[in-house]
């Protein structure tokens, strides 16, 4: 089983863009179907977008739809989240999850067996 961890997280403003990075160091994450959650406070994690291992399949919710862009880079172990035009309702902590099993278009956390840490994202006015 994989280990991941998630770094690019930080505080911009309404509009702003940060991408976050999900890296594992070992070999065998290409076999792995990836997503990012968020948890803001006193709210449940919910699905934020999915890749399928290739790179070549992405899912999205609504929320963040044409917004927010989800990609990996196989050969540096490493899936991407691109998040753009950002908003105070984006306020949360993201997680990088990861499962060797499924598909991508899985929206539920109990789908996911390797999570990481997570990194805070906040979004003022």
């Amino acid at each position: 089983q994989v280990h991941v961890i998630e770094s690019g997280g930080g505080s911009v403003q309404t509009g702003d863009s940060l991408r976050l990075s999900c890296t594992s160091s070992e070999r065998t994450f290409t076999t792995y179907v990836v997503a990012w959650f968020r948890q803001a406070p006193g709210m449940e994690r919910e699905f934020v977008a999915g890749i399928n291992r290739a790179g070549t399949s992405t899912y999205y919710s609504d929320s963040v739809r044409g917004r927010f862009f989800i990609s990996r880079e196989n050969g540096w172990n490493t899936v991407y989240l691109q998040m753009n035009n950002l908003k105070p309702k984006d306020t949360a902590v993201y997680y990088c999850a990861a499962d060797h099993w499924g598909t991508a278009s899985r929206t539920t956390q109990r789908d996911y067996d390797v999570w990481g840490q997570g990194t805070q994202v906040s979004v003022s006015e």
